[in-house]
């Protein structure tokens, strides 16, 4: 790859590190081409060098970012298989609901995926089977029937309790349903 390939590909992810990130914080519907081509310091009229049109932006973004969620929850044990319970328990934790710029994007971005075309709604969709085959593995299961009940409540949980304003009821919506969902193993 040439030099410029190379900057080109360098470019494209930091647009995409950029977008991924504003879409996580503040909905699909944010994504600005212009908000995210000045944040990754590249011009506006750069943009369609790098993607044929929005639409295939905010596609490659959520792309980017539902992968940057699934790295960074692999970083907590990166040399081992986690068990269920590491699982819940680490996808359950305030730092988790926290930080929603580094979080799930599916928890994050699942609403909103759910109101748009069908090409962003397979992305999204393929995430959340990837998502329930690695709890169904966790769980050492050959069906995803309780990965599917483990997977709703772990995202709702999170939703939920990154909505609510009272800090300890936000704890409890993670909590209650860490517990629950451990009594399954």
């Amino acid at each position: 790859m040439g030099h410029s390939q190379a900057e080109k590909a360098k470019n494209r992810d930091r647009i995409l590190d950029k977008a991924a990130a504003q879409i996580r914080d503040h909905g699909l519907q944010s994504l600005s081409v212009g908000k995210a081509m000045g944040a990754a310091r590249l011009t506006h009229g750069g943009f369609y060098g790098h993607f044929p049109s929005r639409a295939d932006f905010l596609v490659a973004a959520l792309k980017h970012a539902l992968l940057a969620g699934e790295a960074h929850a692999r970083a907590a044990a990166p040399e081992k298989k986690r068990s269920f319970a590491q699982m819940v328990k680490s996808y359950l934790s305030r730092a988790h609901r926290d930080g929603r710029k580094t979080g799930c994007a599916i928890a994050a971005l699942a609403g909103d995926a759910g109101r748009a075309d069908v090409e962003t709604r397979r992305v999204m969709a393929e995430h959340i089977e990837a998502f329930v085959a690695q709890i169904a593995d966790a769980r050492g299961e050959g069906s995803d029937e309780k990965a599917i009940v483990a997977v709703s409540a772990m995202v709702g949980a999170l939703t939920l309790s990154r909505v609510m304003t009272d800090p300890k009821r936000a704890d409890a919506f993670l909590r209650i349903t860490g517990e629950h969902l451990l009594t399954m193993a």
